[in-house]
């Protein structure tokens, strides 16, 4: 692990190259990229026809309701009347916290088929450029995909870059739920990647889902790609601000909220996702367990401790990683606060050997993988930790995780 100088000098050499950070940003990028995102057109839609809407002559609930009372709502309908809602108003039962999740996958097989045709016809309108044309094919092509038959898609958005969720393994049944938080330039093209695809937020939660279940076959394990908020795009002045995380962790908190069952929850957060977990950190259900970042250029809290949350905080970072190279200090609302695997930061500091880089920590065989699966199925004492007086494990008495498990 990489050894960190704290002495005044290079705090202010720190300070100085935050601000030449700044000044680089928005003057290639303008104080316009720091916008707020606009409302999903077609989700609105969608939404506001379920709230004029009715079955058997009685008006539907507000489907911004808290998750229970929309979940009761449901289980007073029979399986026909689940149906005929998810194929009148799609895309708002498919992103609906609360519906049950068959039924949320069933809505958004029904929304990616209607996005799949209008970007078919947009394929071959005149109106469209050369650019416009490649795409509405390549989005085609992902709807297309997306629509393999056995996949799990908990949450969809065409609009703009679009947002997505996928579920890995069974939701209902799981006994440990691990959720993916991707970091900037996740969308709903570069949700899944053939070239390099555990830098991409399905590989990701796929190699996590096989990695928990070599480590605990008995476990009944589920897996979530959460790219359901719109991430920064690209290293601009959103990324070096809270603003994305701060909807990002609204957004969330919401899911976690209507996650079925009891299981213990395990946050995985990645990159700029652990800035998104951070601002989650203090408003998460009690059933998190553990919030573990990888890569992270700082959770917008300057120690563990001030995340307020009961959660156990875990980080990691390759030797290789080009973050470490990061300012870690908050200016103005620019920077995300100190550097988690800090000493000083308070997370159980964890080995992530063979890394590979910035994107590498999903990649199978690496330290960063086993460790973050040795996590999300609960077995603490077989992490590996970053140092070798195995100060990451200290405290994780049988009591302590069977309190948490």
């Amino acid at each position: 692990m990489t050894s960190f100088d704290t002495s005044p000098q290079l705090n202010v050499w720190r300070a100085l190259l935050a601000l030449a950070v700044v000044f680089v940003m928005l003057a290639t990028t303008g104080w316009t990229a720091l916008r707020t995102h606009r409302e999903s057109t077609a989700l609105q839609a969608s939404l506001a026809k379920w709230r004029h809407g009715s079955i058997h002559g009685l008006h539907l609930p507000d489907p911004e309701a808290a998750p229970a009372r929309l979940s009761r709502f449901f289980a007073t309908l029979g399986p026909e009347d689940q149906s005929r809602l998810a194929h009148r108003y799609p895309l708002a039962v498919g992103n609906m916290n609360g519906a049950p999740v068959g039924l949320r996958y069933r809505a958004n097989h029904i929304a990616l088929d209607q996005a799949r045709k209008v970007e078919k016809k947009r394929m071959h309108d005149t109106r469209l450029s050369a650019a416009g044309h490649q795409d509405a094919g390549r989005r085609m092509h992902r709807y297309e995909s997306l629509l393999t038959p056995g996949r799990q898609i908990l949450a969809f958005d065409p609009e703009g870059s679009g947002r997505i969720a996928e579920v890995f393994g069974d939701l209902n049944k799981a006994e440990r739920i691990s959720v993916v938080v991707p970091g900037v330039d996740t969308d709903l093209l570069t949700f899944q990647k053939t070239y390099r695809p555990y830098t991409a937020p399905v590989g990701m939660a796929k190699a996590l889902y096989a990695a928990e279940r070599a480590q605990s076959p008995s476990t009944r394990t589920a897996v979530i790609a959460w790219a359901d908020y719109t991430s920064p795009d690209g290293l601009g002045v959103d990324a070096a601000t809270g603003l994305r995380a701060e909807e990002g962790a609204v957004r969330l908190n919401a899911l976690l909220d209507s996650l079925p069952g009891r299981a213990p929850v395990a946050m995985i957060c990645h990159s700029y996702g652990s800035v998104v977990c951070g601002v989650a950190a203090h408003a998460l259900p009690g059933r998190v367990t553990d919030i573990a970042v990888a890569a992270s250029p700082g959770m917008r809290v300057s120690a563990a401790s001030h995340l307020d949350t009961r959660a156990r905080v875990w980080a990691m970072r390759d030797a290789t990683d080009w973050i470490q190279d990061v300012p870690y200090l908050e200016l103005g609302g620019l920077g995300h606060g100190a550097d988690p695997v800090s000493s000083g930061y308070g997370a159980r500091v964890l080995s992530a050997r063979d890394a590979q880089g910035h994107a590498g920590y999903f990649q199978p065989g690496t330290d960063s993988l086993r460790n973050l699966a040795d996590i999300g199925v609960g077995a603490y004492d077989a992490v590996t930790c970053a140092h070798e007086n195995n100060a990451c494990r200290t405290g994780l008495t049988d009591a302590s995780m069977a309190g948490r498990a």
